[in-house]
């Protein structure tokens, strides 16, 4: 599976890349760490040890303090990471 081509990507992957690298407060980081749990059953492997507490309280304020749109643009990207979730989920029938 090509974790680019998913609804998403674009904000999770680089994410991805911030929390492997010790980053833990990117709005892609902010992101992974949300949805830690289920990307990790997913098949992922995200270090935990990176991950912020309260990520969802973090991201929220975080854009509170640099958007005037925080509300609306939180959900959209709550949408894209539970859109890239979802799509990563999805069983890959590799029998045919």
């Amino acid at each position: 599976m090509n974790l680019n081509e998913l609804p998403g990507a674009e904000v999770i992957l680089p994410g991805l890349r911030d929390i492997n690298r010790g980053k833990s407060n990117t709005i892609g980081a902010l992101l992974v760490a949300i949805a830690a749990t289920r990307l990790t059953e997913a098949g992922l492997d995200i270090p935990k040890s990176n991950l912020a507490s309260e990520p969802e309280l973090t991201l929220y304020t975080y854009l509170r303090d640099n958007r005037e749109d925080a509300y609306p643009y939180y959900n959209a990207l709550l949408d894209r990471l539970n859109s890239f979730c979802n799509a990563l989920e999805i069983p890959i029938d590799r029998s045919g």
